[in-house]
């Protein structure tokens, strides 16, 4: 009897060793190698909802996320934060370098969700749930071929994630993605409001570059950039210039991220440089409010002692955002390129910041953004200031 027993037993820890190298084997070829659920706590909606804040795990990107002038852009994050208004919560987000990343972060119990088009991968469909793909896919393609944008073509395969001991964040998120799948381009439109009502980006009216050349007159907020100028110390025909690539002078325009009025202030940066909702739309207060943070700039980079070649990096500051730019100044510095010089050093890694793997590297703290259209801001502004210094006095 007991060499009966023992032999059940031997038959039996064969069983599970080999269960569990067939486990073993399957996790070993998963993309996701070290993901795991046991060190996941359990926290479903109502905990989320009790805390008032989701936290969305997510990678940088043009489709995903990414930070522009100071403020939060990103469809994947868009539709997040939609979401997060809906359950009555607060948004927050945490960014990883690659999807391995993401999993571990979303089993390790860093964040709640995954907003952000994840490969689907078997090995992992015991411990997570695929949201919405069929939804993202068909709301990326259109927006895809709406823009003419093949970076935002989705994967064929691919969701958001939520770990299973979260059925009832799954539940909800799934049903919210199928009800409101209609309104994902409303979600993900920047609207502003103006004095005259609800204004739809973009909005701009294009002037000519310059009015009157025999008068020496490039626009006729000429008088508003001559008061102004002083106070940052840049010659007015610069800021004219910036003004033009701005809003080709058209000072109620609206830009496809939301900027507003002749200078282009984001919402945040024009209540940081104390310009109202009310006054964003006035000459005069725009062009005082980007002079202020023409300002902020300018200290910021007071180490660069060339102050023509200090205005480029304010310039493409403006444009990006000084952290962005910094960025860039640390990866050309990582590089044996000279960090307080744009032409040839600081400019070739700007253009660099739209691919993952220079916006991945660990001395880039502020992730993507669209460095070929940073670079050209500051080339323009640059030869358009020169040809008014030329003809304008």
């Amino acid at each position: 009897m007991k060499t009966r027993l023992c032999i059940l037993l031997c038959i039996l820890l064969s069983i599970i060793a080999c269960d569990d190298q067939k486990s073993r084997t399957a996790a070993e070829q998963s993309p996701y190698v070290h993901a795991s659920a046991q060190s996941a706590p359990h926290f479903d909606l109502p905990d989320i909802q009790q805390n008032g804040e989701l936290i969305v795990l997510t990678l940088y990107g043009p489709e995903s996320y990414f930070d522009f002038r100071g403020e939060d852009f990103g469809l994947q994050f868009m539709l997040a934060r939609e979401y997060a208004k809906s359950i009555g919560v607060s948004i927050r987000v945490e960014v990883s370098r690659n999807q391995r990343e993401l999993i571990r972060k979303l089993m390790d119990g860093e964040g709640d969700m995954v907003a952000y088009q994840v490969d689907i991968a078997d090995s992992l469909s015991s411990v997570v749930n695929y949201i919405a793909q069929q939804e993202m896919r068909q709301f990326m393609d259109s927006v895809s071929r709406q823009r003419h944008d093949s970076s935002l073509q989705p994967r064929p395969h691919a969701a958001w994630v939520v770990r299973k001991d979260s059925p009832l964040l799954s539940e909800s998120l799934s049903q919210w993605m199928e009800v409101h799948q209609t309104d994902f381009f409303d979600y993900t439109t920047i609207r502003v409001r103006s004095k005259g009502g609800r204004t739809y980006a973009p909005r701009r009216h294009v002037s000519s570059p310059i009015l009157n050349a025999s008068r020496g007159q490039i626009s006729q907020y000429d008088d508003i950039f001559k008061r102004f100028a002083p106070s940052c110390g840049w010659d007015w025909r610069l800021l004219a210039a910036q003004a033009y690539q701005e809003s080709t002078f058209d000072p109620q325009a609206v830009s496809y991220m939301g900027a507003m009025g002749l200078m282009q202030l984001m919402p945040s940066t024009a209540r940081q440089v104390g310009v109202s909702q009310t006054e964003v739309f006035d000459p005069v207060s725009n062009v005082r409010g980007a002079t202020r943070l023409i300002s902020q700039l300018n200290r910021h980079y007071a180490s660069i002692t060339n102050p023509d070649e200090r205005i480029n990096f304010i310039l493409a500051a403006y444009n990006a955002g000084p952290g962005h730019v910094d960025d860039a100044r640390a990866l050309a510095q990582k590089n044996g390129r000279n960090p307080d010089k744009w032409l040839g050093n600081v400019d070739s890694y700007v253009l660099k910041m739209s691919d993952p793997a220079f916006y991945n590297q660990p001395e880039v703290r502020h992730g993507y953004f669209r460095g070929r259209e940073t670079y050209e801001y500051v080339n323009n502004i640059r030869t358009r200031w020169n040809e008014y210094r030329k003809k304008i006095r």
